[in-house]
């Protein structure tokens, strides 16, 4: 029986223009893309907040793949809305407005029956918030942690703390570069390493993914997408499906990691291929297995004496 996930983190409202096109209160926010995917491999209790303006019959598919929403607080207030556009290279977009409306007094409440779960994904929220859910909990055996730019500029000191708590951090290239002054991605993710978790993540957009572990390194490519639609959730379906395969299957060794890092990719890779969560909705695990297999198709190096013993 695989164990249970803890997502911590927001839900949203999103309203996103690419070039494709444009949606308005599509479902959004780090717990929902995070379970979505996660869910496709284990069990997951949710923790966030909405407003009475939340239609629950739009996550009821969540429910159905085995999320305890328990932990889903309902407010007085509207839900967190997050407004922006994609430029042509989708690499670049613009915030166009923030309504955190009662996501601003968010206080997670961890139910009694998460608090044993040893899988912990502490989405991207203030660092004393992160701080706050690991005071409940009964002693998880790995935790890992999204943080963004405002947190590491704005909440140095909590978030230094939280990092001496967690087991890994999930960070884009532009954060871990502003955490540690440190250009050079690898001299990063080494520097990040020093301040307290066993893993790092370095998330490169469509350039892949950079894991640091135990004085190893490894590399993984994005798959090589000819139709992105909506990029805006990639990140929390990458931590989403990498968690969920380790809630799965308990594997933190490096290699467990290394097949974690793919499987994260993979749903990913799933998620952008349409707005919202709409791609990883009807997804099965079997889709995900196949795109892991096509992954290490186009990762394949062969031996170097291959040649030679072909020659030979």
């Amino acid at each position: 029986m695989p164990d249970s996930l803890l997502i911590v983190g927001s839900v949203a409202y999103d309203n996103v223009e690419t070039p494709g096109g444009r949606v308005e209160n599509a479902l959004g926010g780090s717990a929902l893309f995070g379970a979505a995917a996660a869910s496709l491999f284990a069990p997951v209790h949710l923790v966030g907040i909405v407003g009475t303006d939340f239609d629950r019959a739009g996550i009821a598919f969540l429910e159905e793949r085995g999320v305890d929403l328990t932990g889903l607080e309902t407010a007085e207030g509207n839900t967190f809305r997050w407004t922006g556009v994609y430029e042509d290279d989708m690499n670049n977009r613009r915030t166009l407005a923030t309504e955190l409306n009662v996501f601003a007094n968010f206080a997670p409440r961890i139910p009694d029956r998460y608090r044993g779960d040893r899988i912990v994904f502490l989405g991207n929220i203030a660092p004393r918030l992160q701080l706050h859910v690991l005071d409940q909990m009964a002693g998880p055996e790995w935790v890992a942690l999204d943080t963004m730019d405002m947190w590491i500029r704005d909440a140095a000191d909590d978030l230094a703390c939280v990092l001496k708590r967690v087991h890994m951090v999930v960070i884009n290239d532009s954060e871990a570069r502003a955490l540690t002054g440190k250009t050079n991605l690898a001299v990063a993710a080494r520097s990040i390493l020093d301040m307290g978790p066993r893993a790092v993540v370095v998330k490169k957009g469509e350039h892949g993914v950079l894991l640091a572990v135990e004085g190893e390194f490894a590399v993984l490519p994005a798959l090589p997408l000819e139709t992105v639609v909506d990029p805006t959730g990639a990140g929390d379906s990458f931590a989403g499906g990498m968690l969920g395969y380790i809630a799965a299957t308990g594997d933190v060794t490096v290699s467990g990691l290394r097949r974690a890092l793919a499987y994260g990719t993979a749903a990913a890779s799933l998620a952008v291929e349409d707005y919202s969560f709409n791609r990883l909705r009807g997804a099965r695990r079997e889709a995900l297995d196949e795109r892991y297999r096509w992954l290490r198709s186009i990762s394949f190096l062969p031996d170097p004496h291959d040649q030679e013993r072909h020659n030979a």
